[in-house]
């Protein structure tokens, strides 16, 4: 419709007066809709806006599937390292061991997977050229460099202890000064990869800001201990079990938390494939840690158990991961918690009015 035709519907408009004291006439009704002056009705009803032409208001972030496997590993690299450091002070050499490597290899991973994930190696180093604080993706960088700089060391004197290496003598001399930097940045390895998602604009993860890094703590600690589970005797691995069972506490009470307290952004969380992964997670952590603290003793019992919370927390990354990708997609979860919060803001004013 032109402009023209539009105006042809509109009725007359009545002459604006200019008061004695400046002041203009209130707007008619047919205008403002409120019934006033001659008591009209509102041509045009009020505009429900959603988004220009369905699209996203939010632009989804341009991460591929190695994003949701970075933050798997970079937890398990920093559990890893926590069960590492309190192997080798009590001297349990066959749990020092095992996560001393898993921590390495997982690290290792992790690192190759966020470089391709940027395309470019040159990125990466890009990144270390300045800190800067206020961007969890640069301290986010640092974070995994100190890690990695005590991980692979430590590594390193394992494989020396397995068959003699050139140089092994000297990694050996800095084991436990190396061992104290890596086990310093294990949490914050383990916890910045949830700061990372919530600072952005997706909807789910930015609304989740409070209760995500227990959730990757608390998932990284379960899927540590289940692998070192997996990986050493039932006689070295009791303080793995011990932390797995503690992460699965954490992760599920975390996780709850979280979603009594979203409002419209957290019903990605339970609908479509995030839905169904965040549910296999919550199923295999109750089934890992359960079956830890009954048959944890049993080597089939703790292999199994160890797998089933590794699995739990693979699901847990890419469940969350989904489910942002998805409130970023649908412009709902974008402008239902927007007006939600305009109303609860405009009903304080008219109190404080009051």
């Amino acid at each position: 419709m032109t402009t023209s035709e539009y105006d042809s519907y509109r009725p007359p408009e009545p002459p604006k007066r200019q008061r004695g004291n400046g002041f203009r006439r209130r707007a008619s009704g047919w205008l403002t809709g409120r019934g006033e002056g001659r008591g009209e009705q509102a041509l045009v009803p009020d505009a429900q806006f959603t988004s220009y032409y369905g699209r996203p208001v939010v632009k989804p972030v341009p991460w591929g599937p190695t994003i949701p496997a970075y933050l798997f590993l970079g937890g398990l690299a920093g559990g890893s390292q926590l069960l590492a450091m309190g192997a080798h002070a009590t001297g349990n050499a066959e749990l020092r061991r095992a996560t001393r490597l898993v921590s390495a290899a997982a690290v290792a991973l992790s690192g190759a997977a966020l470089v391709e994930d940027l395309g470019k190696k040159s990125r990466f180093v890009n990144m270390l050229r300045t800190l800067k604080v206020t961007s969890p993706m640069s301290v986010g960088s640092w974070i995994l460099s100190a890690f990695s700089a005590g991980a692979m060391p430590v590594a390193v004197a394992e494989i020396d202890r397995l068959r003699p290496l050139p140089g092994g003598g000297l990694v050996r001399a800095i084991e436990t000064p190396a061992q104290v930097v890596g086990a310093a940045f294990a949490t914050p390895l383990a916890s910045y990869t949830a700061v990372l998602l919530s600072n952005t604009a997706t909807p789910t993860w930015h609304a989740a800001y409070k209760e995500l890094p227990f959730v990757f703590v608390g998932s990284a600690a379960a899927a540590s201990g289940g692998m070192a589970m997996v990986l050493t005797s039932v006689r070295a691995a009791g303080p793995a079990r011990r932390l797995a069972v503690l992460g699965v506490a954490g992760d599920l009470i975390a996780m709850r938390i979280l979603e009594g307290r979203l409002g419209v952004e957290g019903e990605t969380l339970h609908h479509g494939m995030p839905g169904r992964l965040t549910k296999l997670s919550m199923v295999l952590n109750v089934a890992g840690g359960l079956g830890t603290l009954v048959a944890g003793r049993s080597r089939i019992g703790a292999a199994l158990s160890g797998a089933a919370l590794v699995g739990a927390s693979v699901a847990t990354r890419f469940g969350v991961f989904e489910a942002g990708m998805e409130s970023a997609r649908d412009p709902r979860y974008t402008i239902e918690p927007q007006r939600q919060r305009l109303a609860a803001r405009q009903g304080k004013d008219s109190i404080t009015t009051a």
